[in-house]
């Protein structure tokens, strides 16, 4: 739908691809990486981060939930932080990590997004019952605590493995190549908080 010259001005005045921009560069992400994060095409984010396309707040918040943040960091004018993020558990919303596989290793909701650029992010974490053969380790920058609320977890960092049950916590370089795998039947969940 064609925007009026009025509307236009006023959604230009927020910036909101030149900060989408800035938050996936920040975080050294191609749009093709970010659009499977959200589900959206790489040429509609490309769109949108040059100004050509104005997202629907649905789709702002897809992409907001990948960094981690609110809808206000797009629309906060004064650019002020947010110190007090409240996240109210039906507000969460859970996502399959990988991003769009039949079989995701794990379902994560965001527990920080309500926070403008918060300095930790948190999650809750539920994983799938998987053969360890197929769970494939990754890596991100910084550094990673989990804490297991529920069951029992196989954590493999580098070559070490570790079996952790509930009560359990671990603090490890998050640069290392880590894999998570349910040990059990039963439901297996985890707080895990990462920092850069």
């Amino acid at each position: 739908m064609a925007l009026s010259a009025t509307l236009e001005q006023g959604l230009n005045m927020y910036g909101i691809g030149e900060k989408v921009r800035a938050l996936r560069l920040r975080k050294k992400m191609r749009l093709v990486e970010l659009g499977k994060h959200t589900g959206l095409s790489a040429a509609m984010l490309s769109k949108i981060e040059s100004g050509k396309l104005f997202p629907t707040l649905p789709t702002l918040l897809r992409i907001a939930l990948v960094f981690n943040l609110g809808l206000d960091h797009f629309f906060n004018e004064d650019r002020r932080k947010r110190s007090v993020g409240l996240v109210r558990k039906g507000d969460r919303v859970r996502l399959p990590e990988p991003p769009g596989a039949k079989e995701p290793q794990h379902k994560f909701e965001v527990l920080t997004f309500a926070a403008s650029e918060p300095k930790v992010n948190g999650y809750l974490a539920e994983f799938e019952a998987q053969d360890a053969a197929k769970v494939r380790p990754h890596t991100h920058s910084g550094c990673e605590f989990l804490y297991v609320t529920k069951g029992k977890l196989r954590l493999t960092i580098g070559k070490e493995p570790y079996e952790l049950e509930a009560g359990d916590a671990i603090y490890f370089d998050s640069t290392l190549p880590h894999s998570y795998c349910r040990a059990e039947k039963a439901v297996t969940e985890a707080l895990v908080v990462t920092a850069l």
